[in-house]
């Protein structure tokens, strides 16, 4: 889900309107009414002043914007204008006028912050661009740093009024944004376990969905049999923790002691982290880490609505801090005193039936789209075997064309093969080659009455005198005889 458990460090870290909070007046530690037995009260060990722990914001910009506020609060004259402006002026942008009267080490030193934040982002854009793939597209810095908006990027050397004003802004919108979105994130949380759960039961037959419908009844209900919660920041939700927590008698309860005990880094403030722990005993009344039917996403979330709750109640001046005069103007009202009951996440659903209905067609819009997806992936793949199969053919019969193209070369270049004849079998093949020289002969010109008796040519010649007599029959003529000299005069030719 990607919940912060809590933003972990007061506004006036994250925000330099806050700044000005903390110059006020801090409470003492030791002022605890008569009326309270002293040797009951655990107070806080005195300890040295310490500045607050920088703790990350959750902001992107998290590292610049706490760098900023350190340097600025080194500056005399910036420090004592925080003191004398109020919050709704410094939101407005009349505290970053100031900037132009702060001392030259620090605007120079916060020129050098600007352009080091200007750098990191140019690298985290270039870093992107890489990844994608787009190590050969030029990247317009320019354009793409428009989207921070925490800074002047048309400027990238000098730390000017307009950014400060920027950098208060940006801060305020999207801290308080912060609630917000973690509602959207839960509720979509809670729609998918619900989505999941619905999947699951299509899997099953008949008698296994009704026992596991069975089953999740009986772990809601089993979830929702708890101890009644306390109003979150009522006076017996406060006496509970001074009670369990702190030690102490409730009779004894003294909101500006109790104030005194929590605050623990002593800042004169409750923090939202501050605050949150306030509602863990409230919070064990209800969720357990070993039970199955309590989850503990659902628990922070509950946390959260409970901090939420009290700041909406107490934090009249909407800076995300609790002080000490804000809490005690709290203890005075019917709502502390007489708060209505408080309902837990498992008496309100997150989520509308409509809701859920346009979450499960976004998902099944999502397949869908998931779906073709995959379809042309295949049919993408398909081809790309195809084309793969046609290049391997085409590289065989290269292969085969070059090495019969070697082949001939070779043969060329090496001359015929001698033909090895063995033994008796040459005088054989000489009078082959005699017999034919002698036909060849005899199919000359002039050689025709010269054919070998018995050889094949003498054959066919009587063949077609027989066929030229039986149809003319020819006058008696005398066939001379053919001698022997007549074939040697005719030597063997290769």
């Amino acid at each position: 889900m990607g919940f912060r458990h809590h933003l972990k460090m007061c506004w006036s870290r994250a925000l330099l309107s806050c700044c000005a909070l903390l110059l006020m007046l801090q409470p003492s530690l030791d002022a605890v009414p008569i009326s309270i037995d002293k040797t009951k009260v655990k107070e806080p060990e005195q300890k040295p002043e310490e500045p607050p722990a920088n703790v990350d914001t959750g902001l992107h910009y998290d590292r610049y914007l706490r760098e900023v506020i350190d340097f600025l609060e080194k500056d005399q004259h910036f420090r004592e204008k925080l003191h004398n402006t109020d919050m709704e002026d410094i939101k407005q942008g009349k505290l970053a006028k100031e900037l132009d009267f702060v001392s030259h080490h620090v605007r120079t030193k916060l020129d050098e912050l600007k352009r080091q934040e200007v750098n990191r982002l140019r690298t985290l854009i270039k870093a992107k661009q890489d990844i994608e793939g787009g190590n050969d597209i030029a990247v317009d810095h320019q354009a793409l740093l428009k989207q921070f908006e925490y800074l002047n990027h048309m400027n990238p050397h000098t730390f000017e009024v307009e950014d400060l004003d920027r950098l208060i802004q940006s801060a305020t919108k999207d801290l308080e944004n912060y609630d917000k979105e973690r509602h959207e994130e839960f509720k979509k949380y809670e729609m998918m376990k619900e989505h999941d759960r619905q999947e699951h039961l299509k899997t099953l037959n008949e008698e296994e969905r009704k026992k596991e419908e069975e089953h999740y009844e009986e772990m809601r209900k089993k979830h929702a049999d708890h101890p009644k919660v306390n109003h979150p920041g009522s006076e017996n939700q406060l006496k509970e923790v001074w009670e369990e927590a702190d030690g102490l008698d409730p009779e004894d309860f003294d909101p500006k002691t109790f104030f005194n005990l929590h605050d623990t880094n002593g800042d004169g403030f409750f923090d939202e982290q501050e605050l949150e722990a306030l509602f863990t005993k409230e919070l064990e009344k209800i969720y357990d880490p070993t039970n199955e039917e309590d989850d503990m996403v659902e628990m922070e979330e509950e946390r959260l609505r409970m901090r939420e709750h009290v700041m909406n109640e107490v934090d009249t001046n909407k800076d995300r801090l609790v002080s000490l005069d804000e809490f005690l103007v709290a203890t005075k009202k019917k709502e502390f005193l007489e708060p209505d009951s408080w309902e837990t996440l498992e008496q309100n659903q997150a989520y509308t039936d409509a809701e859920m209905r346009e979450f499960e067609e976004h998902l099944a819009q999502q397949e869908q789209d998931l779906s073709q997806r995959a379809v042309d992936l295949q049919k993408q793949r398909h081809e790309l075997e195809r084309q793969q199969e046609q290049l391997n053919a085409q590289k065989i019969e290269l292969q085969q064309a070059v090495e019969h193209m070697e082949r001939l070369k070779s043969q060329k270049v090496d001359g015929q093969p001698e033909v090895h004849i063995e033994g008796n079998d040459l005088s054989h093949v000489q009078a082959d080659d005699n017999q034919l020289h002698v036909e060849r002969e005899a199919q000359l010109p002039g050689h025709q009455d010269q054919l070998p008796p018995g050889s094949p040519a003498e054959h066919h010649q009587q063949h077609e005198e027989h066929q030229q007599n039986s149809e003319n029959p020819p006058q008696h003529q005398e066939v001379p005889a053919v001698h022997p000299e007549v074939v040697q005069e005719h030597p063997n030719q290769p």
